[in-house]
């Protein structure tokens, strides 16, 4: 049984993602499979591009990541560079694709998940779905066109998102500016029949479940309009709520130097429009990441060994200083992340 499942079918080029067992985690080749068809396909007499998941539980949660920490382990870095690489040209492609591309995302989308289903020009969620980038909770920050999102969510709230790697529900993904609208999912296969007739106005969004993230939004522009994490941090301490609270429980989980990098990279895209610069900064991290980064004892901690207790290089937030920030967010020369694809 193939992990992806790519074929042409009425007006529609389809793509399914087929690992329920593994969340639909994106594997090295379902990333190379997907980009080579999308080249096709810009040329291709076809209508729209369909992405879809097999299962209830997730639309894709993520990149497999297991491999990464295999070849980390063996300080083997080429292996996670040429992922990220090959990974963010697929994410500019399918968001600068010129003709409609249309995801349902049910259950869990988060990472990797979030580069394939959430570029595109109609991004579909239903009552399981669940969105999130929780990269900062393994030691990596939101990537794969994440922070372009991320930096165009309303007030703070996108830094609230990056560091916390909160879950979103429907209406929340919908007014955070992961999705675009909601559809009962028992009629999702209607709708799927309806475009592969090529009939574009069969996407007909309904009225999604509340979300909480509106009701939160003052709260997290008070908090999250911090200049630095450890600022954000000190105005946490300082509130007695128990959105303080509870935030400052989430914070000091995750990777201070994550965090901080993430901060900085939704700041700097603040505006922006087009994926690539965001790609550009996140694959600064990322090429670091094993190397200078919490990455591999991230995985570890989560994936691996599953002991929910990371060794990170930075114990605490207040040891992270800015410079640590800057080194890992440089520009990499003659390494930066290039366009064209590579062997």
């Amino acid at each position: 049984m193939s992990d992806i499942d790519i074929r042409i079918e009425g007006h529609a080029g389809r793509i399914t993602l087929n690992r329920p067992a593994a969340l639909n985690a994106l594997t090295y080749d379902m990333v190379l499979g997907i980009e080579s068809v999308i080249d096709e396909w810009r040329e291709a007499d076809i209508g729209l591009v369909m992405i879809d998941a097999v299962g209830t539980r997730a639309f894709c949660a993520g990149g497999d990541i297991a491999d990464m920490y295999r070849s980390g382990q063996a300080n083997d870095l080429t292996y996670g560079r040429q992922f990220w690489r090959d990974e963010y040209r697929l994410n500019a492609k399918l968001f600068e694709f010129p003709k409609p591309v249309v995801s349902f995302m049910q259950g869990f989308t988060m990472g990797g998940g979030v580069g394939i289903g959430c570029h595109g020009s109609h991004r579909i969620v239903g009552e399981s779905s669940r969105i999130a980038m929780p990269e900062c909770g393994i030691g990596l920050v939101p990537d794969v066109g994440g922070s372009l999102i991320l930096a165009s969510c309303p007030g703070h709230l996108g830094e609230y998102l990056g560091l916390t790697g909160t879950r979103m529900g429907a209406g929340d993904a919908i007014y955070a500016g992961f999705a675009d609208g909601f559809i009962r999912e028992a009629e999702w296969e209607t709708v799927k029949a309806r475009l592969v007739e090529g009939d574009i106005d069969a996407i007909e969004y309904q009225t999604p479940p509340n979300g909480r993230l509106l009701a939160m939004q003052a709260d997290i522009d008070r908090h999250f309009a911090g200049k630095t994490l450890g600022e954000i941090e000190r105005g946490l301490l300082a509130d007695t709520s128990d959105f303080a609270a509870q935030t400052l429980k989430t914070l000091r989980r995750h990777a201070p130097l994550a965090m901080g990098c993430c901060l900085q990279i939704v700041r700097r895209l603040r505006g922006e429009v087009n994926i690539r610069p965001a790609l550009d900064l996140e694959y600064r991290f990322a090429y670091r990441a094993v190397a200078q980064g919490d990455f591999i004892e991230g995985i570890r901690a989560a994936i691996i060994d599953k002991d929910r207790s990371p060794n990170w290089a930075h114990a605490t937030i207040s040891d992270l200083s800015i410079d640590d920030v800057d080194k890992m967010l440089m520009p990499l020369g003659v390494d930066a992340l290039a366009w064209e694809e590579t062997t």
